[in-house]
């Protein structure tokens, strides 16, 4: 998977799988990607798709995570993840210690501009990248923003289209999750 962030963002061909992608300037200056822990896959869980961290840390099994957790799939050319970029960052902020969040940079065709984005709007956590669109039917991705709240046994619910305000996003995650902020 990780040959395909540096097929996509620089013209090259495949390589050695588990290589590590071209680098995107900037991209060490994201989060970087934790090692997680394999379990198996949860029935009405998360899809068995492993996907390249967008920064730098191994490729990330989606199925082998489990919450209280935000998964917010975005792209940098998409206006409304621009908008709900700022109560993201907040979320992370105010969650530290109580949730994780995860970014998915969706269908983008210029990593240096993701890592950009993600840079200048302070998204603080791990981003994967899904340049081949393998969450869009699991998270029913008709276009980004999509945000998925993954609880504690690795389930799912969805949220698709843009947040609207910081209040929102808080009662989504309390609601949700259980997690208080």
């Amino acid at each position: 998977m990780l040959t395909v962030l540096a097929s996509c963002g620089q013209g090259q061909g495949a390589g050695t799988p588990g290589a590590q992608p071209t680098a995107v300037a900037g991209a060490d200056k994201l989060v970087a990607c934790p090692p997680t822990e394999s379990r198996p896959p949860v029935s009405n869980g998360l899809p068995d798709i492993t996907l390249p961290c967008l920064g730098s840390g191994p490729d990330v099994r989606l199925a082998d995570l489990r919450g209280p957790l935000v998964i917010n799939v975005w792209a940098q050319w998409c206006p409304p993840c621009r908008d709900e970029a700022p109560y993201l960052a907040e979320l992370q902020k105010k969650a530290a210690g109580k949730l994780q969040i995860l970014g998915i940079d969706y269908a983008d065709p210029r990593p240096e501009l993701a890592v950009k984005f993600a840079r200048d709007r302070e998204l603080n956590f791990p981003h994967l990248v899904d340049s081949e669109k393998l969450v869009r039917k699991t998270f029913k991705v008709g276009g980004p923003p999509v945000t998925v709240f993954v609880d504690k046994d690795g389930k799912f619910t969805l949220h698709n289209g843009v947040l609207t305000s910081q209040e929102q996003l808080e009662q989504l995650v309390r609601e949700r999750l259980g997690v208080e902020l």
